[in-house]
């Protein structure tokens, strides 16, 4: 299920949706408060654009909405088959919202992005190929 080339592997392993090689955000500990949705720019593997476009990641609100809704759900069924009354049902909806809440947003931009792109483990981003070019001139260069 986890195999490398579904998104689910994207998803799960912070890796660029493109190569499945780069990792997305900057570190893999989404409780790292600061750096919570720290992307990297580029894939470091492949070269491959993480912002598409200006202002991308906005849609992830609605792929987050998702996800805390059924989270809500989730705790709300558990919670109340637990013999809890509703204010306490309420109070450990907003609790388990508030400690999910790094993970939901990094999931939603990891979600949103695999649902534009595609896995190509052949992909060179032309930036990627330029900065390749221009390392083989400037060694090139020195041996001569």
């Amino acid at each position: 299920m986890l195999k490398k080339g579904t998104k689910i592997y994207s998803i799960f392993k912070n890796k660029c949706p493109k190569c499945h090689q780069g990792n997305f955000f900057e570190g893999n500990n989404p409780l790292h408060l600061k750096k919570v949705l720290s992307t990297n720019e580029n894939c470091s593997h492949c070269g491959f654009k993480y912002v598409i476009e200006p202002s991308f990641f906005y849609g992830a609100m609605y792929v987050s909405y998702g996800l805390t809704v059924g989270i809500s759900i989730l705790t709300f069924i558990i919670l109340y088959a637990l013999g809890l009354n509703l204010l306490q049902v309420f109070i450990g909806i907003v609790v388990a919202l508030v400690v999910c809440t790094p993970f939901t947003l990094r999931l939603s931009r990891l979600i949103y992005i695999n649902m534009f792109v595609k896995y190509d483990p052949e992909y060179k981003s032309d930036l990627k190929i330029k900065s390749s070019l221009e390392i083989e001139d400037s060694t090139e260069s020195a041996t001569n």
